[in-house]
């Protein structure tokens, strides 16, 4: 597998989810497509915030400027969607800014390998 360990290692591509994860912190992207292993991002997904009043605003999840190392979950889900030939994320869960779960349509390609 192909598991980045930095910013460093990231597409311009995954830099650019990478922010917007963090920037929706709590919430969800749905309608989610990859091609070749790589997010598709033109039109932009479906991105659902969610809100709870009373409680600390997540703004503080803002990740540092310049390369940084990535957390686990981070570094799985780029790693996932690398082994990706073809499909759709129908729904990615984020939970402090960090891929939380998703739904995937899965089918399997001729060789075994991920499909989607």
């Amino acid at each position: 597998m192909n598991r980045p360990t930095s910013t460093h290692d990231l597409s311009a591509s995954e830099r650019r989810f990478l922010h917007e994860m963090n920037d929706v912190g709590f919430g969800r992207f749905e309608s989610l497509r990859i091609e070749r292993g790589e997010l598709v991002l033109d039109p932009w997904p479906t991105t659902v915030r969610g809100v709870k009043f009373g409680s600390v605003d997540t703004a503080a999840n803002t990740p540092p400027l310049g390369d940084f190392e990535l957390k686990t979950q981070m570094a799985e889900f780029f790693e996932y969607v690398r082994a990706v030939d073809a499909g759709e994320i129908r729904c990615l869960e984020l939970r402090h800014g960090l891929p939380f779960s998703m739904e995937i349509e899965h089918r399997p390609n001729a060789n075994g390998g991920r499909c989607g």
